[in-house]
């Protein structure tokens, strides 16, 4: 088996709503499936898909692939229709692992020749996800009876595969980021840069509460089996059952998003304080930018266990910093580490001055793999900073101060000019998180004959709750500048959040801008 997937048989347990697998059976298991996936005719170098929420299975197929020296390409199982068929077409996926609830929306978009693995839903992990776990087809192989049915592979392939991860697909179809195959020693630093960025020892463990089907967790997983850390899977975050988790396997190291922590900081005192969680020593997060207040109140929860990384499927994390290190320079999202560097240019490709905004360029660390995106090398291509070998942009706005932290400001997609005035809607959102009664928030732009754009702000309230527009307004009115206060307020049952807290902020804008030449 390929050495970033072979931890020592002797590591900790792999677990999943109280489905647990030791490392020993976890290894057997993978082995079965590699060479069932070579008997369906899948080749080094060809790629699967799993359409499955967490459980140790998804982990298994991906070691398997590995083993076979093919690609497991992560799919998000909230896809639909199109999106769903376009990942599997455009990933060229020999063979597709499903949960038996999901089968018919695959079966419906299966590109031609491919074939289906049945993954039964495990019952613990269909209450988690509120499902009630549905029967089998009886249409296609199941997962434990066909590995059952052979033995392990004998040999693994000699080759590392090279990764495919879609986007989310939260701004437009879904892109796949095609990451090169990496050496042995790539694999051996990025394992040991994993172990001291996460600040977690071999043998921890470990607690990914984010759907696999996300670049971090998926990469976060990976490297875990790597160091063979003890690992528990969330199938779906639930605020209270995390806390639980953390006492009851004494959890010394998490990944989360910031949508997490306001979820958790949402539990009344007396639940919080109800668990014992002292074997945090570390609390990783990324994928979003922190609003200040949030995170001020996880470290006086906490304690300084918190730490945050910036960067993307594309680049791996760039900039780190710790608690300490955010607290002395609140709101950033660290500096470059290591080999990595970043730089912030404006639109005439220059770099702009110490603390003004411009667009973020990143460069990745050396022993990161090159990447492209499948069937867009122009793409790619577009993506490089003029004049600045290796660094990308990945689409974010933000600025540096003078000790070279970087702070975010929002996506340059979801920027909003109106009027002339650039307004970043991360600003705005975290204002209104901060106000009692609003548990989510989204602001973007919307048509408006004088500005060209004004805000629109559509909030998610906590149960029981009534707010009106005009103290939404009032409320970021007397925080912010008055050009950023939201024109439209609207009251949503509940914002268009994936299970890792990416918000699809598209479905909200769709609707003001259709007709319109348009700007979605």
């Amino acid at each position: 088996m390929d050495d970033a997937l072979a931890p020592s048989a002797t590591a900790p347990a792999i677990r999943s709503a109280g489905h647990e697998r030791g490392y020993p059976e976890f290894l057997e298991r993978a082995g079965r499936i590699a060479t069932g996936l070579r008997d369906m005719g899948v080749e080094p170098g060809d790629r699967i898909s799993i359409v499955m929420r967490n459980e140790p299975a998804y982990l298994e197929i991906t070691a398997a692939a590995a083993q076979l020296g093919a690609s497991a390409v992560p799919v998000n199982w909230h896809f639909k229709h199109d999106d769903l068929r376009h990942v599997l077409t455009d990933s060229g996926s020999k063979v597709v692992f499903v949960h038996t609830d999901m089968v018919d929306a695959v079966t419906a978009v299966l590109p031609e020749g491919a074939r289906i693995v049945e993954a039964p839903v495990p019952s613990a992990v269909a209450a988690a996800c509120g499902l009630t776990a549905p029967a089998a087809t009886g249409r296609h192989p199941l997962l434990d009876t066909w590995l059952a049915g052979h033995e392990p592979l004998a040999e693994a392939a000699a080759e590392r595969p090279p990764t495919v991860i879609y986007s989310s697909g939260t701004t437009g179809r879904p892109k796949g980021v095609l990451r090169e195959p990496v050496s042995q020693e790539q694999i051996a630093e990025a394992v040991q840069s994993f172990l001291e960025y996460f600040a977690v020892a071999p043998g921890g463990r470990t607690l990914i509460p984010a759907p696999l089907y996300h670049a971090s967790p998926s990469q976060h997983a990976v490297l875990a089996l790597a160091a063979g850390l003890d690992i528990t899977l969330m199938p779906r975050f639930d605020a209270e059952e995390f806390l639980r988790l953390v006492e009851r396997h004494r959890i010394e190291q998490v990944q989360v998003v910031p949508t997490m922590f306001v979820r958790l900081l949402r539990l009344p005192k007396d639940v919080r304080e109800r668990y014992d969680l002292s074997s945090l020593t570390s609390v990783v997060h990324a994928a979003a930018p922190c609003p200040p207040h949030i995170k001020h109140a996880m470290i006086d929860w906490l304690g300084p266990v918190l730490r945050e990384y910036y960067g993307g499927s594309e680049t791996g994390a760039v900039t780190w910093c710790d608690s300490a290190e955010w607290l002395a320079h609140p709101g950033t999202v660290g500096r470059a580490e290591g080999t990595c560097g970043v730089a912030v240019l404006g639109p005439d490709g220059e770099p702009v001055p110490t603390g003004a905004t411009g667009e973020i360029y990143l460069k990745p660390s050396d022993s990161w793999p090159r990447f492209t995106y499948l069937g867009d090398p122009a793409k790619r291509a577009a993506m490089e900073a003029p004049g600045l070998p290796g660094y990308v942009t990945i689409g974010d706005i933000g600025h540096l101060d003078a000790d070279g932290c970087l702070y975010l400001s929002d996506r340059r997609n979801d920027m909003v000019i109106s009027g002339g005035v650039n307004i970043y809607p991360a600003e705005i959102e975290g204002c209104l998180l901060a106000l009692d009664g609003v548990r989510d928030a989204a602001v973007f732009g919307i048509p408006d004959e004088e500005f060209g754009e004004v805000l629109a702000a559509h909030l998610e309230t906590e149960p029981g709750v009534v707010l009106s527009a005009e103290a939404v307004r009032g409320h970021v009115g007397e925080r912010l500048a008055g050009y950023k206060v939201p024109r439209a307020v609207v009251f949503e049952e509940r914002l268009p959040r994936d299970e890792s807290g990416k918000l699809f902020k598209r479905r909200l804008r769709e609707p003001y801008w259709e007709g319109r030449d348009g700007v979605i």
